[in-house]
This record gives structure tokens, sequence and C-alpha cells, in this order.
């Protein structure tokens, strides 16, 4: 089944599957992540890069479903990355991105674009990246932007004001919430924990992950709680005329909001 836009609108947790490693690709696609992303970029040393842009075409051949992190343009990889995504209808996870005619094409041939923001100059065009025909998503690059600024990438001070950027700029645009970047704590739950928390309270909808193991608490973090979900029910039962409940205002961005949280899935919901 090929990826649709609206189900990368919709998914909270992207597993990152290193593209010269096929014999992960399985795994990652029973990790219950809801987009798998093939990695072609900086999971690939440059003489592995063609090795792995066909086996990631053998695994689409034989029905398997992903989007593709491509090479960005002007690399000696990027077409042929791309020429694959367009055979295959895949979505495609572009990185570095910056904002002009490139990026423009990327999104007119393929069927769905997420540009990966990870420079200063791609946060400080986070609009015209929302605004690029084709984007369903944007994502944050932290560790690559983090190294730019000078700064570790999981200092969420030094990164708030391109977080915020991303979800301003998302917003503006219609664009779903956008995708928060890795957490490079691999076996500490409680900082994979945090860091949803504080994405998801700045406005983000989903989160990059690099190992099977942080996906279930990724789409648990981002999914409604049941506190929210009960305030969702009784404002949404109480009807389109009702002014207040519990005490608290009710007017049409609450009523609206309120119907998002019902219409979201749950974590334990297909």
């Amino acid at each position: 089944m090929t990826l649709a836009r609206e189900r990368i609108a919709a998914a909270r947790s992207f597993l990152f599957v290193p593209g010269h490693r096929p014999d992960r690709f399985a795994k990652a696609a029973a990790s219950a992540a809801d987009v798998v992303i093939v990695d072609l970029e900086d999971a690939v040393a440059a003489e592995d890069k063609d090795r792995a842009r066909c086996d990631a075409a053998e695994w689409l051949e034989q029905g398997g479903d992903c989007a593709l992190r491509i090479n960005p343009p002007g690399t000696a990889w990027f077409e042929d990355d791309l020429a694959t995504a367009v055979r295959h209808g895949c979505p495609v996870v572009v990185p570095k991105a910056e904002a002009g005619p490139a990026l423009c094409d990327v999104g007119r041939r393929t069927r769905g674009l997420i540009p990966l923001v990870e420079t200063a100059s791609g946060v400080e065009r986070a609009a015209e990246l929302c605004a690029t025909a084709g984007t369903v998503r944007v994502a944050l690059g932290n560790v690559d932007l983090a190294g730019e600024l000078g700064a570790a990438p999981d200092d969420r001070a030094a990164l708030a004001y391109a977080r915020s950027r991303l979800v301003f700029a998302s917003a503006a645009a219609g664009l779903a919430q956008p995708i928060d970047g890795v957490t490079i704590a691999l076996d500490d739950t409680a900082v994979l924990e945090g860091d949803v928390a504080h994405a998801r309270r700045l406005g983000f909808g989903g989160k990059l992950c690099v190992h099977p193991g942080q996906v279930p608490v990724v789409s648990d973090g981002f999914a409604p709680s049941e506190s929210e979900r009960e305030w969702a029910r009784a404002v949404v039962g109480a009807g389109d005329s009702v002014t207040h409940v519990g005490g608290q205002m009710v007017d049409k961005p609450v009523l609206e909001r309120a119907r998002r949280i019902m219409a979201a899935r749950n974590g334990n919901e297909s």
C-alpha cells in the first residue's frame, strides 16, 4: 500500500532505517511506526549509496511501504534517488531542505514532500518551505542544525526558536503539525518522554525515531490523553450553541479543537 498524503499528515511516529541494511526493512515495518523512512542519506556511506538505493527499490517492488530520505539536490545521487521514489510512488524526505526551484520540482514529481529543516537558512525560510507545492509536513533536523549553531542537539533552549518557527509556519500554511527531530538518548525512556512532552506542548504532532524501541513512547505521547478526550466528548456533546462547559468558555475555536481531539486516533487504534 502506497503511503497516502492523509496518512503522513496524521502520523505520529516516523522511524528511520538505514538504506544499506535491507535486513532491517521488514523489522522496521513491523515496529508499529506510522511511517517508515528508508534513509539513503546520512546513514549510508558514499561507497554504499548506489547499493542502498537498489536494496530500497527491491523492497518496494516486493510490496514494501515507506518514504525515502533521498540525498539532497546538488549531490551525485540526488537524481537517481528521486527517480526511484517517483517510479515507486514514494513520498520523499529532502534533507537540508532549502526553498527554491529544486524543491518545487521534487514536490511536483512525488507523492508527498517532507522538507527536513536542518540549517539556519532553512529555519529562516520555513514559510517558503511550507508553501512549496507538494509539502505535506515539515520536519526538524535537530542534530545537523545544532551542529551548525554550535549547540547540543538535545538543548531545548538553543532550538526553541527553530521549533517555534516551524510550528507557526506550518499553521500559517494550513499544514499538519510539524514533526520533531530525533532523541539521541536511545536507552533513556524518561528523556524521550520529556522530549515528546516538550515538542507536543510547542505544537508538534509527531517525531522522528532512530530505534524501534522509541516508537511506542512517541506514538502514545502524541496521542490525546484520556482526560483530553473526556473534555472533548463533553464539549462536542454539549452542542454548538453551548457557551461554557465545566466552567470554561466554549466558542467556535474551542469546539473545533474538541472535534480534532475526537477525530484523532488513539495510540492503540488502527
